[in-house]
């Protein structure tokens, strides 16, 4: 059966549907519905360069058949008290914003898009305003385009949204004539109740590993430049940076040699630059997992990631790669004992202690790669999403608390990183300076990694 011939399914508007561990865990941050993760700032953005004509009438449909196809699109957050539930309410037609950008030169347009994707961040996109999904499209000419997807993180994460790109390529090109077929779909209320229900009777063994692993230890909270007690409002800024592809070769090239990832080579550096700056072998980062752990629900739109703290003990390492083993040893243990952050907790409630102080925020590290393409052909539209971002920002989308840092390997072979950060907390150039401070440790350790590291 083809996407178009699929029946749109209806919703029992009174069900109260369970929070998922994921939701419950932002309201340790929640600020009401004017900041925090539940106000109109936690948006994720994402955008894609499309070749192909594209009819806006067909693009506001197949935007309508994706909010159709994905619930967690379309459901409220309710509060009542302490009582928190979902509740899926029938689909209603996205925004769709379009743009005229036909003057703009075909050597401007990158930057122009780039343009778009922080004049979009800059927006605000209430919880309350249904659907979750909105679009943005910019015509530079007939089979030219940039198309920007927007939705609370909520509703989404980043592997949501190449799930999102991939349903409506595929409905666009089902209602242009060709065949698209799309995999059945597990909705997210049923993610929220397994969690609920069975996943935490499943968890004992893995609750006693993070209750062994995590015993005296505490997140490596860094040092801010404001204390909390000012008050000093609050926004989230976002410096981005590339480092050269010289260096991706050499991670790779040390990530076949160990047996690792690029994310385990990378977190080594960034282990080592803590070791460093700080003096301590006790390294714990957070960092998150997809929360996908189950292949049903690989398919399902909504807000899966979870928050892991990747314990290093770096004690002894002389080399580099012996840092990368530590490493390596650290994150297959974690990945393997993978449990919602709230249960770790449970066993661990001295982790984040460290992260509370006056003067300290938690500084979060990934490195992201999706297993979905992110450029593919569906009928007669080709997509690709625009990684490549090196355009620094005042204001953007909202970190609920502290840093973050967002590294991806890009087309060209350079990793393109962001540092997002909470400017009430952080000046941009202590931020500017600890990606600086990044960029040297990775060089002086993949391009020596058997010399002995220089810890201090």
């Amino acid at each position: 059966m083809t996407i178009s011939e699929a029946p749109h399914t209806t919703s029992d508007t009174t069900e109260r549907i369970p929070l998922s561990f994921n939701q419950e865990f932002l309201f340790n941050f929640d600020r009401g519905e004017e900041e925090g993760p539940f106000g109109p700032k936690y948006n994720i953005v994402c955008g894609w360069r499309v070749s192909g004509k594209i009819e806006d009438a067909i693009l506001q449909d197949a935007l309508n058949d994706v909010v159709v196809r994905h619930e967690a699109l379309r459901t409220l957050i309710v509060r009542d008290g302490d009582d928190r539930y979902q509740k899926v309410v029938p689909a209603t037609p996205p925004i769709l914003v379009t743009h005229d950008f036909t003057d703009i030169a075909p050597d401007g347009r990158e930057l122009r898009a780039e343009e778009l994707l922080v004049d979009i961040e800059l927006g605000a996109y209430g919880i309350r305003e249904l659907p979750l999904l909105r679009a943005v499209l910019g015509r530079f000419d007939d089979d030219d385009s940039v198309l920007v997807l927007i939705a609370h993180h909520s509703a989404a994460d980043e592997w949501s949204m190449r799930l999102i790109m991939r349903d409506l390529a595929g409905f666009y090109a089902a209602r242009t004539g060709h065949t698209a077929e799309l995999p059945e779909v597990t909705q997210y209320k049923e993610f929220a109740r397994w969690q609920t229900s069975e996943a935490g009777q499943a968890a004992s063994s893995k609750r006693e590993y993070w209750r062994e692993k995590l015993a005296g230890g505490g997140i490596l909270a860094t040092p801010t430049d404001h204390l909390r007690s000012e008050g000093l409002p609050k926004t989230t800024a976002w410096h981005r940076f590339w480092l050269p592809a010289e260096l991706t070769t050499k991670v790779l090239e040390i990530s076949k040699s160990r047996r690792s990832s690029p994310f385990m080579v990378l977190l080594a550096v960034y282990a080592t630059l803590l070791r460093q700056t700080t003096g301590t072998t006790d390294i714990v980062v957070p960092t998150f997992t997809s929360g996908r752990g189950q292949t049903r629900f690989h398919d399902t739109v909504g807000s899966f990631f979870n928050f892991v703290p990747l314990r290093i003990d770096l004690a002894g390492c002389d080399t580099f790669l012996e840092a990368v083993d530590r490493t390596r040893a650290t994150c297959i243990q974690a990945w393997s004992n993978d449990i919602p952050f709230a249960e770790v907790l449970g066993v661990a409630p001295e982790l984040m202690l460290p992260s509370f102080a006056d003067d300290r925020a938690v500084c979060a590290f990934q490195v992201f790669r999706s297993p979905l393409a992110t450029s593919e052909s569906t009928g007669d539209l080709t997509y690709s999403e625009i990684h490549r971002r090196l355009l620094s920002q005042a204001a953007g989308g909202d970190i609920p608390d502290g840093a973050m840092w967002h590294l991806e390997i890009d087309s060209t072979g350079d990793i393109v990183g962001t540092l997002g950060f909470n400017s009430n907390l952080f000046e941009e150039s202590t931020i500017v300076h600890l990606a600086s401070e990044f960029h040297r440790v990775l060089e002086s350790t993949v391009t020596a990694p058997d010399a002995p590291v220089q810890w201090t």
